[in-house]
């Protein structure tokens, strides 16, 4: 069943209004028609399989016939905090990690990123990443669509550490040294609603200077494997893991 987001107000208590883009891909794309059925999300933990019961250029009004619960959050609020790669990475990674649970992304430079936004680039790029977020989380079921945050530098990163209940960095030193526990066991120590920043480096990964600020912080380098991932990979392997370890082990 093709599945949409709303806004809040866009759900009353009997019915939904669907707007914008979507109506074009209602009546175009899927070609439905008055009595078909449809779920929707308000983005806001609600979520219902309605009936359309109009269709207009500008508008479809769907009435719900019943709440349901998907059940398709992650137990664990999980950010990726990802330094900008090259070419058209972020929006991969951005499009699997919403599929895989992604909370939040957050977007950042480090001293080895070789892609550098200005403020109007930044803005078209978040749009970008905003629709196929959207597109994502309705493809995969999601109860809410994660939230694309504006770009930030380093600086700016380390300041966001404290507001985390763990925080970890995926460096690839500590695989190079064969400890692979540290990841486990920081999964060990979370519970069900509590907040982790996963911090992953640019091709070049991140400098020493900077793991040592970000473990400052107390933010813990950790090994995703004996092997050493692309940047593209590592927010793949590491909410796989995640998923594993909370939703298929529980």
């Amino acid at each position: 069943m093709q599945r949409y987001f709303v806004l809040p107000e866009q759900m009353k208590d009997h019915e939904v209004s669907i707007t914008g883009e979507d109506v074009k891909h209602i009546t175009k794309v899927m070609r439905m028609s008055i009595g078909d059925e449809i779920v929707c999300s308000n983005n806001a933990s609600r979520t219902v399989r309605c009936t359309i019961k109009d269709i207009s250029d500008q508008q479809v009004i769907a009435v719900i016939a019943e709440d349901i619960q998907p059940n398709t959050e992650l137990p664990i609020a999980v950010t990726i905090a990802q330094a900008l790669p090259k070419a058209d990475k972020l929006e991969w990674i951005i499009q699997k990690g919403t599929e895989l649970g992604a909370h939040i992304f957050q977007p950042f430079a480090a001293s080895r990123s070789i892609v550098k936004w200005d403020q109007k680039k930044a803005i078209k790029k978040r749009e970008r990443l905003e629709k196929i977020a959207k597109e994502a989380a309705e493809q995969s079921y999601r109860e809410r669509i994660p939230y694309v945050a504006d770009f930030i530098s380093f600086t700016e990163l380390l300041k966001m550490v404290q507001h985390y209940d763990r925080t970890i960095i995926a460096y690839e030193e500590v695989a190079k040294e064969q400890y692979h526990t540290y990841f486990a066991d920081t999964l060990q120590g979370l519970t069900y609603g509590q907040r982790l920043l996963i911090i992953i480096g640019p091709e070049g990964g991140l400098s020493e200077e900077e793991v040592e600020k970000l473990q400052e912080q107390e933010a813990v380098p950790c090994s995703f494997g004996p092997r050493i991932l692309r940047t593209e990979t590592a927010a793949i392997y590491a909410l796989s893991a995640i998923s594993y370890h909370f939703e298929l082990m529980r």
